[in-house]
């Protein structure tokens, strides 16, 4: 056992040097989830001129097929990719699957402003959430594997507002950026960041370490459904599962929402609607640190789904026109939202060891996006059997109640915390 001391200057430079580099990858790490998130909601912002363009219609009617299968095969890659890059991170390190996952999601979200055909928007969608999928699994995995234990709940939390701030981006982008071609052409940055990201980013010691040791342990899908784990990976995917079934109903169909309660053309309102979603949920994941700190992690999700369903019912079942109000409710909504993103992001990848620590956070976070894809599909479908988009947005916002039920019954290890390491 080596047993070494570092002089206390040279262990000082150490730590200074450590804490550079944890920013910067930081940084890496936040950039490349906001621009997935910018990514993720692009299509929906922009899709009525889309429409307008490709079919020479952007009328309501065609918009709700349209949009549903679009954002359903999205959100379809973007499940398969978060399992898929997981299984690729476990197997050849961290750094590897990060790069490759933001330089695919960058090169295939250029390629859908440059699509001549649906056809090819639908494939290029595809394969942008199977970048994006990856990018969010192994960002998480990484730096929960990187930083100190001591505030990693917080930079956790930090983290997960990243992807709100790329809602923001993207309703920012559609009121300021006409052309939904120029648009896409964002995808630009997240290829330069891939390859700058070749020269500094460093593998998991982590994951390193647990190479060494292990160099025939079992494969990952073997360990990772075994009974050591089966129920942490029940937990996990319970719990992610059904907040993003509910959200992810209302990410991509509140601009049509509320498009339906205006008679006229709104872009503004459409563009303000996702700025607003996105400032909820960038506050309450840089809050959701410090939630947890208070409350512990489950108060904290019952807070967050009891909240959700509630506001759910608020937003889509009491309005009738549009009025100012409903951004104040949009907020609300999605500051939850934020908070429970930040707190499930750091329970999910520590139930795990670091061998399938990223394949299990990818299955977690992403087993539920399968169900995601089908409910954003049936929202359209059930848009007129059901009497218009409120009611059947809040049909699927209901599984929160799911969620929060779940955690009501939900038994954690003993002893879990945020800053356990297993």
């Amino acid at each position: 056992m080596d047993t070494t001391v570092l002089p206390p200057q040279l262990a000082t430079r150490q730590d200074q040097t450590g804490q550079r580099y944890r920013t910067v990858l930081f940084l890496l790490c936040f950039i490349s989830c906001a621009l997935g998130g910018t990514v993720s909601t692009l299509m929906a912002v922009y899709l009525p001129i889309v429409i307008a363009d490709l079919q020479g219609s952007a009328s309501l009617a065609v918009g709700s097929d349209t949009s549903a299968y679009i954002n359903a095969m999205f959100i379809f890659g973007w499940a398969f990719g978060g399992f898929s890059w997981g299984l690729i991170s476990d197997k050849f390190g961290r750094k590897k699957a990060l790069l490759l996952a933001i330089g695919f999601y960058g090169l295939f979200t250029m390629a859908t402003g440059l699509a001549p055909t649906w056809g090819v928007v639908v494939i290029s969608r595809f394969l942008s959430g199977f970048g994006v999928g990856g990018v969010l699994v192994v960002s998480f995995t990484l730096l929960n594997e990187v930083w100190p234990a001591r505030n990693r709940a917080i930079f956790t939390g930090i983290l997960s507002i990243a992807f709100p701030v790329g809602i923001f981006s993207a309703g920012l982008l559609n009121y300021t950026v006409a052309s939904w071609r120029a648009g896409f052409l964002i995808g630009l940055i997240p290829l330069i960041l891939a390859l700058v990201g070749i020269w500094f980013v460093q593998e998991s010691g982590k994951w390193l370490a647990y190479r060494r040791e292990n160099q025939t342990s079992e494969p990952h899908l073997t360990a990772l459904f075994s009974a050591t784990h089966r129920a942490a990976l029940l937990r996990g995917s319970l719990t992610f599962g059904a907040m993003l079934i509910g959200l992810w109903a209302i990410f991509s169909w509140l601009p049509t929402w509320v498009q339906s309660l205006i008679a006229t053309d709104a872009p503004h309102e459409r563009g303000l609607s996702m700025m607003f979603l996105g400032m909820g949920g960038l506050s309450g994941g840089f809050l959701s640190g410090w939630l947890i700190r208070f409350l512990g992690l489950r108060q904290s999700l019952v807070l967050c789904f009891s909240v959700c369903t509630a506001m759910s019912f608020v937003l889509f079942k009491t309005n009738q026109v549009f009025t100012s109000i409903i951004y104040v409710e949009i907020m609300v909504l999605a500051l939850f939202f934020g908070l429970s993103q930040g707190v499930l992001s750091v329970y999910v990848p520590q139930l795990f060891p670091t061998g399938i620590r990223s394949t299990a956070t990818g299955f977690c976070f992403n087993i539920g996006r399968l169900f995601t894809a089908s409910a954003v599909l049936l929202v359209g479908i059930l848009v007129s059997k059901l009497g218009g988009y409120g009611n059947a947005i809040f049909l699927f916002s209901l599984v929160f109640l799911v969620g929060l039920l779940v955690v009501l019954f939900l038994k954690d290890k003993q002893g879990f915390t945020p800053e356990t390491e297993h």
